[in-house]
């Protein structure tokens, strides 16, 4: 009689195992997609990262709604959109991307619901613009996971703080965000782009550059940040190895593209002798790397790796390195706790990120070790990881103070600050 029951309990075991499997294979919704929308799926079928789903997630649809620009940018939004569909092709879920149809809350807003009333669960949205698009849609939808990539506390509160009638000072250290949105099913991420900024302007000085800029697009916190950075690192290098005779112009381009405008003012800097620009904010690069082009000058690329597109467009070399940020980790380790059944451990929150390790590839803000352009003598990948071994062991401290001035931070170089362009 035990055996009898002690087999009927392993058959039961075996059905249930079976079941169990074919529920995870079933079939999901083909993704929909509105006249105003864009749509396209993974075709990946690189299984090596993929991440094993929890039972309870099995109906997990990925959304990601685009910012100013769209998937093409070569920055923020193309990194996001890349990092999602790779996401998802590898581990088998749905994924759509939306455009809105202007820049603007309202446009986002509306994506934003319509990804949700097509089914779409998890809505990944890339930059500090979201702030009033979050506060008001997530706490309408507290079913629907929201992970914001550079959307700090003072974007939030700029729009919750007006949404209830009251005036924002804009030090989000005075406010209490939870007075005023419920964003309990929202997780944002930033970063510490003051670190990767200072990498590159410290590497640019050792390189030999002398003649720098400074190219920012909109004056938002994330472009100042990368700009004081990279003016603290060229200091830095300059201090190091005694140069006195350091330059570096200054300036926002007011927006995130480049056009004849941006791209007359960085004329005048290239044939003035400046050797290098770090151009900061998405496209703008393209009026910095129009100008360089005529002249041999160099750019230095942001958020991403920009090498590529750069030296492909404008001319081989061109690119010294790229100020990065951790994007695609950020959005992987996140849709794998979405899917793990972990997002109640980060809903809420507003993590910063930068240094984890000594390591530079583990971090999330880094440049780019195979396409920086490393000498002998100068400045060689070993220099570059004892500069980030310094940095993460709090030898070397880097300001993330906005309210200052560029050249607030110059000791030893000269700071032209030129204000903005348009």
């Amino acid at each position: 009689m035990k055996k009898l029951l002690a087999m009927l309990l392993v058959l039961a075991m075996i059905s249930c195992l079976f079941v169990a499997c074919a529920n995870n294979d079933s079939e999901t919704d083909a993704p929909t997609t509105a006249p105003t929308d864009e749509s396209k799926t993974n075709e990946s079928t690189d299984n090596s990262d993929a991440t094993e789903p929890d039972d309870n997630n099995g109906d997990v649809k990925i959304a990601m709604i685009t910012d100013y620009g769209d998937i093409t940018d070569q920055s923020f939004n193309q990194t996001t959109y890349e990092a999602c569909q790779k996401f998802a092709g590898d581990n088998g879920y749905d994924f759509k991307y939306y455009k809105p149809t202007d820049n603007s809350t309202a446009g986002r807003v509306a994506s934003t619901e319509l990804a949700i009333a097509d089914g779409y669960n998890v809505i990944v949205m890339p930059g500090y613009a979201f702030g009033g698009t979050i506060v008001e849609v997530a706490p309408q939808y507290p079913d629907v996971k929201f992970i914001a990539l550079d959307v700090a506390k003072g974007d939030l509160l700029e729009a919750a703080v007006a949404n209830a009638g009251e005036t924002y000072d804009y030090n989000p250290d005075n406010w209490n965000l939870a007075d005023y949105a419920d964003l309990s099913n929202v997780y944002c991420a930033v970063y510490q782009e003051e670190l990767s900024g200072y990498m590159a302007g410290y590497a640019a000085v050792c390189l030999g550059y002398t003649k720098l800029g400074f190219l920012g697009g909109m004056a938002v916190p994330a472009v100042i940040r990368f700009g004081y950075g990279f003016v603290q690192g060229v200091d830095a290098a300059a201090a190091a190895l005694g140069l006195t005779d350091v330059k570096l112009n200054y300036v926002y381009g007011g927006q995130f593209f480049g056009d004849a405008d941006i791209t007359a003012v960085m004329d005048t800097w290239y044939t003035n002798g400046t050797e290098v620009v770090f151009a900061c904010g998405g496209g703008i690069y393209t009026s910095a790397a129009e100008a360089a082009a005529k002249v041999g000058g160099k750019v230095i690329g942001v958020d991403v790796d920009q090498a590529a597109i750069i030296d492909g467009a404008y001319g081989e070399g061109m690119t010294v390195t790229s100020a990065m940020k951790g994007l695609a980790p950020t959005v992987k380790t996140m849709l794998s706790e979405v899917v793990a059944g972990n997002f109640a451990n980060y809903g809420g929150k507003i993590d910063t990120l930068g240094l984890v390790s000594d390591n530079p590839e583990d971090n999330y803000v880094q440049l780019p070790m195979g396409s920086t352009q490393f000498a002998d003598g100068k400045f060689t990948v070993d220099d570059y990881k004892a500069l980030v071994a310094d940095m993460f062991a709090g030898k070397i401290t880097v300001s993330n103070d906005t309210t200052k001035a560029a050249s607030d931070f110059a000791t030893v170089i000269t700071v032209d600050d030129q204000g903005a362009i348009k």
